[in-house]
């Protein structure tokens, strides 16, 4: 099967545009049901919080932002793949499309499963990840493991959202936010739990 893909959206609550981007990556999701995924990653300048505006920046996310390096915001990363002659992996909305198209065709080497289960008594996620290489690697090719996970319907503020997104604005004017990157979960922090990608039969890892 093909890939899925991950558009990981630098944002900011205090940036006048990102409500287009929020708009944006909507869209693109909705035209493509289950194979994209979204993750609002709010970091940079304009997700400094002002006075009583709620700081929605995680460590991973400022670590994200960093590596990214964006020009401008809403930035996004497809895939964490350079677009064209960029030289950093964060690219302008108005690119986001056409680089979903292309990772929608790519042949995926691995499939990925998960299975997550809550205890409601103590409030803790005990999540299984199985993987299974359809296309073994190189022996010495390693890949890398990211358990991420977001958060919807977060009220709270956005600049410009009623003039770029009313869909996202509330009654009482806030702006429900969707998709907002919470923190990795898994081994290895920011970048990753490193898999031998070489491995046959399936792999497991449990978080």
């Amino acid at each position: 099967q093909n890939k899925n893909v991950v558009l990981e959206e630098l944002t900011g609550i205090n940036c006048q545009y990102c409500p287009d981007g929020h708009k944006r990556a909507k869209q693109i999701a909705d035209a493509n049901p289950g194979r994209v995924v979204l993750v609002n990653v709010h970091a940079g300048g304009y997700a400094t919080p002002g006075t009583g505006q709620p700081d929605l920046r995680t460590t991973d996310g400022t670590a994200l932002d960093a590596f990214f390096a964006p020009t401008g915001y809403p930035a996004g990363a497809v895939q964490r793949t350079a677009f064209g002659t960029e030289t950093v992996l964060a690219t302008g909305r108005g690119n986001w499309s056409s680089q979903v198209t292309t990772g929608l065709a790519q042949a995926s080497p691995v499939n990925i499963a998960m299975d997550a289960t809550i205890d409601a008594a103590t409030r803790q996620l005990t999540l299984t990840v199985e993987m299974y290489y359809t296309t073994p690697q190189a022996a010495g090719t390693n890949h890398y493991l990211n358990i991420g996970y977001v958060q919807n319907n977060y009220e709270g503020p956005q600049t410009a959202g009623a003039t770029w997104n009313p869909d996202a604005v509330l009654p009482n004017g806030n702006y429900l936010h969707q998709h907002m990157f919470r923190g990795f979960l898994n081994t290895g922090g920011t970048w990753g739990e490193a898999i031998d990608a070489s491995q046959t039969g399936v792999i497991t890892r449990t978080v």
